[in-house]
């Protein structure tokens, strides 16, 4: 009867270890939501999580620059494989505003514009967030500031950027990303570190999760 009990139970254990198995063998996409998987070309939008502001200071670790209360951006899907994995996006916007700058001689923002969209974005299971600019190119912003002695344009440049993706809230953090001047006057600082926290990351209302 013993040795009967033990081998009931040791079947028990291994038909419930494969219960509880089976659901991560059949997990679904990469990027999902409460309605299921995201499909390709399906638009993901987000604009900053509250009560933070997208900043680009003159280093990584000051506070003199631009701030933009606003900010938002959409992505079309363009591949979400079976995780894990790596889903891929296509980010067509990226819009800034209601931003100050508190560098010397400079009186206000007049503009920030992200140049040469759109760029790929690769969204991974391990929650990596990477954006490149097509082939030849790079990622671009131009900013235009208003001085005492006119309005000056800002250009910066970076080869990527690299962010983190966190089911917490559905966030995309990009912290400290440079960008290096690539043409401006003097008052255009050399280096542009972009920091931002988008959140949450929707598909159609719903809330993004990264798997």
């Amino acid at each position: 009867m013993r040795t009967r009990s033990l081998l009931a139970l040791a079947g028990t254990v291994a038909a419930l270890s494969l219960t509880a198995v089976t659901p991560a063998s059949a997990a679904g996409a990469v990027l999902t939501t409460a309605n299921g998987d995201v499909a390709v070309g399906d638009v993901l939008n987000a604009s900053l999580a509250s009560g933070t502001a997208a900043t680009l200071y003159s280093s990584a670790t000051g506070t003199s620059g631009v701030s933009c209360a606003a900010s938002a951006f959409g992505a079309t899907v363009t591949d979400n494989p079976t995780a894990p994995g790596t889903a891929t996006e296509s980010l067509t916007s990226h819009t800034f505003g209601s931003c100050t700058a508190n560098v010397i001689g400079v009186l206000g923002v007049t503009s920030i514009t992200v140049n040469n969209l759109s760029y790929t974005t690769s969204v991974g299971s391990d929650g990596t967030v990477t954006v490149t600019p097509p082939s030849g190119s790079t990622i671009q912003t131009t900013v235009v500031l208003r001085t005492l002695l006119g309005s000056i344009n800002c250009v910066y440049q970076a080869p990527s950027l690299t962010g983190t993706a966190s089911n917490a809230d559905n966030s995309i953090t990009f912290t400290g990303q440079q960008f290096t001047k690539s043409s401006g006057s003097s008052l255009c600082f050399a280096n542009g570190y972009f920091t931002a926290k988008y959140a949450p990351v929707t598909d159609a209302g719903a809330a993004v999760t990264v798997n």
